[in-house]
């Protein structure tokens, strides 16, 4: 069981038999009554996405979830196609499930599986992860406002907004939770 309050992105949760997955979350203190949290929740299996509020204090059902680490190989148009680093066991996740994941994933790449009695149900990418620019304008000389961005263009077809001083060809750490620019790698 897990509690309303102990609720994050990736929690997967059974209600009413299905599993589903916390796509968002929001905890909501009102001035007046207890609190509550609101949540967008994904079904693995038929891929409807719901909206559900809970009250704080309530408990749920979390579902019992393996977690395997693996290495990205590959994809198809239709499919991403992981190896289990101990076993050696193939998994395939659809376009669906790996979603927005798609952007930061690259070849080799260590990543985390969740399995639901055998059959990979997620993805769980490291909390960042280093990309090369391949497509950015130069910073114009006389930019120099604080904190300035520019977009630039990752190796994956990402866009992420950089800071004027990081050029195309550079190697960037992005945060796969946000989605922004942490810092320039030096390599």
């Amino acid at each position: 069981m897990i509690l309303v309050n102990d609720i994050h992105k990736g929690v997967v949760l059974k209600l009413e038999g299905q599993l589903h997955l916390v796509v968002e979350f929001q905890h909501v203190n009102p001035g007046k009554g207890g609190g509550f949290v609101r949540t967008k929740l994904k079904n693995i299996f038929t891929q409807g996405v719901t909206e559900k509020t809970f009250r704080s204090g309530d408990k749920l059902e979390d579902a019992e979830i393996e977690e395997r680490k693996a290495t990205y190989q590959y994809h198809d148009p239709d499919s991403y196609n992981f190896m289990d680093n101990e076993n050696y066991e193939q998994y395939t996740l659809s376009a669906d499930d790996v979603g927005e994941s798609k952007n930061y994933l690259k070849e080799n790449m260590i990543v985390t599986i969740e399995l639901y009695e055998n059959k990979p149900i997620s993805l769980l990418l490291p909390n960042f992860v280093e990309l090369k620019i391949t497509q950015s304008d130069p910073g114009v000389r006389g930019d120099t406002v604080s904190g300035a961005m520019k977009p630039a263009t990752m190796e994956t077809g990402l866009v992420v907004q950089i800071p004027l001083f990081v050029s195309q060809g550079e190697v960037i750490k992005i945060d796969t939770r946000s989605g922004a620019y942490v810092e320039r790698v030096s390599k």
